[in-house]
């Protein structure tokens, strides 16, 4: 090895380019926290998840290649994709290519098309956890996050949607059908966070989130990521009618609107720029696409 650096911004592991005299390799390793959050507890065998996710993907162009796995050590080699840059640029573009559109809908059909071997990871303890943040805590008034630490005045515009019990209401039980079992393969957290572009190939990255669920989920956490960078809502209308399945397009609406409530009024922040005016629209069409 003639050279270790930090590859990325990994959130939940650690992740590492390895440089040696022949290749480079990127090491990824799972601990028992979070690795952004410390504090924050994980379950540790979410590198096999992952690893069951790119092991059903061999076939496809989308996904980096697995080279080693341990599980006594929870962790990977995967091969170095090289300098990719990541599509959380695209929050700051605030716009999307239709070709990149298009093949980002269509590497999620992809996924959920394979078919799932019967001990495919049920993934309880990250599915717990993302639940969490997902359903629950944005929505709590005591959940110890100050808003305003992020922009002045998130607090105020955050507290109708924590005490709107039939909004909450509607947020559970859509949280208790994430938690049952379902018949797609998803990816789990497909956002732009996890896509990489080098050149003109597009790559699906950190797939630890994965299980067997319902379609519509990945598809509305797409939805939401676009709508919260373009502010434009025909990326929703359009991800329901090209999808080349039947969906239920009510799902795809709510989990849309979930996904943008929680990333505007909880933990996991995104790097967007937009004032209290702009985030004001996009939590009541959030609330709207969640009511109906």
């Amino acid at each position: 090895i003639n050279q270790i650096e930090i590859a990325g911004e990994g959130n939940m592991n650690v992740v590492l380019r390895l440089k040696t005299q022949k290749r480079s390799f990127i090491l990824k390793q799972s601990r028992p926290y979070v690795q952004k959050y410390p504090s924050l507890a994980a379950p540790i065998e979410r590198i096999a998840v992952e690893y069951q996710f790119y092991t059903q993907m061999l076939n496809h162009p989308f996904f980096p290649k697995v080279l080693y796995y341990s599980t006594e050590d929870h962790l990977m080699l995967l091969e170095d994709l090289g300098q990719c840059e990541s599509l959380i640029s695209l929050y700051r573009e605030a716009s999307i290519s239709d070709s990149l559109f298009k093949t980002l809908l269509s590497a999620l059909d992809k996924i959920h098309s394979c078919s799932i071997p019967k001990d495919y990871p049920k993934n309880r303890g990250l599915r717990n956890l993302n639940h969490q943040h997902l359903f629950i805590l944005p929505f709590k008034n005591d959940n110890n996050f100050s808003l305003d630490t992020i922009q002045k005045g998130l607090d105020e515009l955050a507290a109708p949607y924590k005490k709107n019990k039939r909004l909450k209401k509607q947020i559970e039980k859509l949280g208790e059908r994430y938690l049952k079992q379902g018949n797609t393969m998803l990816h789990g957290d497909y956002y732009p966070g996890s896509w990489m572009m080098k050149r003109n190939q597009l790559y699906i990255i950190d797939p630890e989130f994965s299980f067997v669920g319902f379609k519509e989920f990945d598809l509305g956490v797409m939805a939401g990521h676009l709508l919260l960078a373009t502010a434009n809502t025909n990326y929703l209308e359009r991800i329901c009618k090209e999808y080349p399945t039947s969906i239920n397009e009510d799902l795809v609406y709510s989990i849309c609107g979930i996904e943008i409530l929680r990333r505007l009024i909880g933990l996991a922040q995104l790097p967007i720029n937009r004032s209290l005016e702009e985030k004001q629209r996009l939590l009541s069409m959030a609330q709207n696409f969640i009511l109906g």
